[in-house]
């Protein structure tokens, strides 16, 4: 998928559906599938090296994951995260990231607001595609006190608002929510031209992504309130992610049970 059709969806009130990817096998599998867009996740320092957060993914393994995620997609979208410290000052952020366009991502995605303003310009001056990341930032989770719920309170909610606006105006082109109540994402993905995609940010988001391990019913410790397995009621893992993807594109996922 162009970049250029990602603003279609919103335009059109279609629904985008995104999946984490690690590997080819699994890459190759998600954009055979249909999946609007396959994010190479610093969550892999959970899932694939069983890390209890993803402040221990370094630049080299987003670049091999990266690289080998690139070499099955096809269609879909491909964004790969900056991990940790790698955007600390913008003539870092620019060459890291692109590092990461050079291993076949299509944009990349990085955490924060106002904070990381030089980052976000120097990207844009580029022409390199960004998508941000609100709400909870795995990569603060020390700093946040855990995996919280944010924006809860007026002063939070207004920061984010604030946030997704000033990340607008500087050229982000998409923007994850994570872990934030339903009622502020709606607020702010109705706010914005660009589109939002939720996880644990309710069902008025312009888009869903899952960690593909956490949909698939791979855990290793605690699962979020926001997580459905939807491989427990299929036969096979190709049979998830379509059910993945219709549910949604029918917005039937997720529905308040996984929303706060």
């Amino acid at each position: 998928m162009k970049l250029s059709e990602l603003n279609s969806f919103k335009v059109k009130d279609e629904k985008i559906t995104c999946l984490t990817a690690y590997d080819a096998s699994f890459a190759k599998l998600f954009d055979d599938c249909g999946v609007d867009a396959i994010l190479v996740g610093d969550s892999l320092g959970n899932v694939i090296q069983g890390s209890e957060n993803t402040l221990g993914v370094t630049m080299g393994d987003m670049i091999y994951h990266t690289q080998a995620v690139a070499k099955s997609v096809k269609s879909a979208l491909l964004i790969a995260d900056m991990p940790y410290r790698s955007y600390d000052n913008a003539e870092q952020t620019l060459k890291n990231a692109q590092s990461l366009m050079s291993a076949g991502a299509q944009m990349v995605k990085f955490e924060g607001g106002a904070e990381h303003e030089a980052s976000f310009k120097i990207l844009q001056e580029n022409s390199i595609p960004v998508c941000g990341h609100l709400g909870l930032q795995p990569q603060s989770v020390i700093e946040m006190g855990g995996y919280k719920v944010q924006g809860r309170d007026e002063s939070s909610a207004q920061k984010i608002l604030d946030d997704a606006l000033l990340l607008e105006s500087l050229g982000v082109s998409v923007l994850v929510l994570e872990c934030v109540p339903a009622q502020l994402a709606a607020k702010i993905s109705k706010h914005l031209t660009i589109p939002t995609i939720g996880i644990g940010a309710g069902v008025n988001c312009d888009g869903q992504v899952l960690v593909s391990y956490d949909m698939l019913g791979i855990n290793t410790g605690r699962v979020p309130k926001f997580v459905k397995n939807f491989l427990i009621e299929s036969n096979n893992i190709t049979t998830a992610v379509n059910e993945f993807i219709r549910s949604v594109k029918t917005q039937e996922f997720p529905t308040d049970q996984h929303s706060y």
